[in-house]
């Protein structure tokens, strides 16, 4: 866990304080910022303070509304380094864990649990409630009589069943639109008095993309498995290209429990290095007409690639979904599955798999990659627009992926009291990750609930949670529990050392992307503009022209991003008491912002040349 601030700031709200709400403290003296930072002036040699200073009246938007305040309380788990156990430093551990029976907590080294007689008394940290625990029971269970050491455990669970999944034993399963609009032509090199401009269709472009990367398998990874599948009014599953083709339509295209059946026991025993000849022999033969079956062609490619974990599914289409599950243009009495359902639902199916499934639509197109994306957001695949000459490139970007783990549940706990906002209420939070790959970074904020100020100033330090549970490649089972403890201030007195602004900004952007799936863009904006009011107060500050530079470039293309994506959803009414629902705001995005917002909730930091900044991915 990194924390983008050393201290836990008790007195952030969601609105500024105003002069009437503020306390007026009688020792020392302070300089108040717009965000609620200021410099201390107090002769005490502790730069923090659970003091509240005046702060000055907010300065309102256009529409009236009291202007945010930044909240720093926030923190980043870099899952994709977690899930790695191999490299992991934490103590690893055979017993089970020793959880709370109110707010499952688990005990840690930062727990108190009293022995008396024949049982262990364990006060909760993060909810207070006394547990009580019989030795016998606990030793008869391997569970630990005592919290084990260090702050970081690995908790590996016994399975004798589990066998390790080779890489090579994961299938690749293209999944390929073939319908009437995949014979728009674009021009790849332009004419002169000799010879005329060079156009080829989209479909060309993917079938030339497919031999490229086909080639390039069968040298690196000659024992891969790949499949094809493709789609128009009807979906065709060529399998590795050995086999007669299995043909799907009419009724067949709304029944998802018949398709998954299909796909799940459908045979591809042949590598790439036994089938590259039929294969590209059927990718040469595709011929564009019809409909756009997308929907189903992507669950049957799913269930086929779900027989092996870490397998990859990568869609290639230039259409809206128009006939069976899935369907995106109209709803149908004859697909009783709602569209926005249907993909939420094959995307956890993918994710729980460990299925990675991509993403990839061309250019000038409305496919509502908004609605579609989310299988690859859930399954940690990638989401991009293509055209004829970058399709292969992003091809091969997609099979580089490789899964970490799968089933990842990230569970977060602070002491009672606190919340999470625009997530939880509770001061437990639980995150369904699904699938994990390389430089997966999540971020969280939290806060102490207003009445709760008081109690937490008065307190030296408080205890935060990790609990990540996932399974490795290999299919074992592994909790890890990761505990700390954070000192308390409040905004008063917040030192701008001791924020981490790569942190801060990644945090920004996945928010600001989660806001606008909701079609909430307006409060996107607000976060944004409190964000760049925090840059502005920390340059006052202590000025940092090298850092300054990498997050105000930042910031700003940021601010572009937020402002394109409210004139794209100009129509769409946000309320905050209502929120938009995830159907209606998605509706409204067209591809572009899709893909811009997709690729804004896998914000990251990373290092480079002495420091840290924010990056959106590619």
């Amino acid at each position: 866990m990194e924390f983008a601030c050393s201290h836990v700031v008790c007195n952030w709200r969601s609105e500024n304080l105003t002069e009437d709400e503020a306390k007026v403290s009688n020792q020392g003296s302070t300089s108040s910022l717009s965000c609620g930072l200021s410099r201390a002036q107090s002769v005490s040699e502790h730069p923090y303070d659970n003091r509240v200073t005046i702060v000055q009246k907010p300065s309102l938007e256009n529409n009236g509304e009291a202007r945010l305040k930044a909240n720093v309380n926030v923190v980043s788990l870099k899952v994709g380094s977690l899930v790695e156990i191999s490299k992991a430093s934490a103590i690893q551990s055979t017993q089970k864990p020793v959880q709370c029976d109110k707010c499952n907590a688990i005990m840690s080294s930062t727990s108190n649990p009293e022995t008396q007689q024949n049982t262990i008394m364990w006060s909760c940290e993060f909810c207070g409630k006394v547990n009580v625990y019989s030795l016998s029971a606990l030793k008869g269970g391997r569970f630990p009589l005592r919290p084990p050491p260090g702050r970081d455990i690995l908790y590996m669970e016994d399975d004798e069943d589990t066998e390790y999944e080779n890489l090579d034993d994961m299938l690749i399963v293209f999944c390929v639109d073939i319908s009437g609009s995949m014979s728009v032509t674009s021009e790849i090199s332009p004419g002169n008095s000799m010879r005329s401009p060079t156009y080829i269709s989209r479909l060309q472009g993917v079938q030339e993309a497919l031999q490229l990367v086909l080639s390039s398998l069968l040298k690196t990874s000659p024992h891969r498995r790949v499949a094809l599948v493709t789609f128009n009014n009807e979906v065709t599953v060529y399998g590795d290209g050995t086999r007669v083709p299995l043909s799907l339509k009419d009724w067949a295209l709304v029944d998802y429990d018949y398709l998954k059946k299909e796909g799940e026991y459908y045979s591809t025993p042949h590598c790439i290095a036994e089938t590259m000849q039929p294969l590209t022999q059927k990718i040469k033969e595709l011929r564009e007409h019809g409909a756009t079956a997308l929907g189903p062609a992507a669950l049957i490619s799913v269930a086929m690639a779900s027989q092996f974990t870490g397998s990859k599914v990568i869609i290639c289409t230039d259409g809206r979904a128009n006939i069976g599950l899935g369907q995106l243009e109209h709803e149908s009495s004859h697909c009783p599955t709602p569209s926005p359902y249907f993909y939420n639902q094959l995307a956890y199916y993918a994710a729980e798999k460990g299925v990675i499934v991509s993403v990839m639509t061309f250019e000038g197109e409305d496919c509502r990659l908004a609605e579609v994306g989310r299988l690859a957001d859930h399954t940690g695949g990638r989401i991009n627009i293509v055209n004829t000459g970058t399709v292969a490139t992003e091809i091969q970007s997609a099979i580089a992926d490789n899964v970490l783990a799968t089933s990842v549940m990230a569970t977060l706990l602070a002491p009672d009291g606190m919340y999470f906002p625009y997530e939880e209420e509770d001061h437990c939070l639980v995150r369904d990750i699904g699938n994990v790959t390389e430089g997966v970074e999540i971020t969280f904020q939290f806060a102490v609930r207003p009445e709760k100020v008081e109690s937490f100033q008065r307190r030296d330090r408080v205890p935060f949670q990790l609990q990540l549970n996932f399974r490795t490649r290999d299919l074992q089972r592994v909790t890890r529990v990761i505990t700390q403890q954070k000192r308390v201030t409040t905004t008063s007195w917040v030192w701008v050392g001791s924020l981490n602004m790569s942190v801060l900004a990644v945090h920004c952007a996945q928010l600001c992307a989660r806001l606008t799936m909701e079609g909430k863009v307006q409060e996107a904006q607000r976060q944004l503009r409190a964000q760049q009011d925090l840059l502005k107060d920390i340059s006052e500050q202590k000025p940092r022209p090298k850092e300054e530079s990498v997050y105000g470039n930042w910031i700003s293309t940021m601010s572009m991003i937020c402002d394109d994506l409210t004139i794209v959803n100009k129509n769409t009414t946000e309320t905050d008491a209502q929120p938009a629902s995830r159907t209606s705001s998605s509706a409204s995005l067209s591809d572009e912002a899709a893909k811009v917002v997709y690729q804004m909730k896998r914000a990251k930091s990373v290092n480079g040349k002495g420091q840290r900044v924010a990056m959106l991915e590619n």
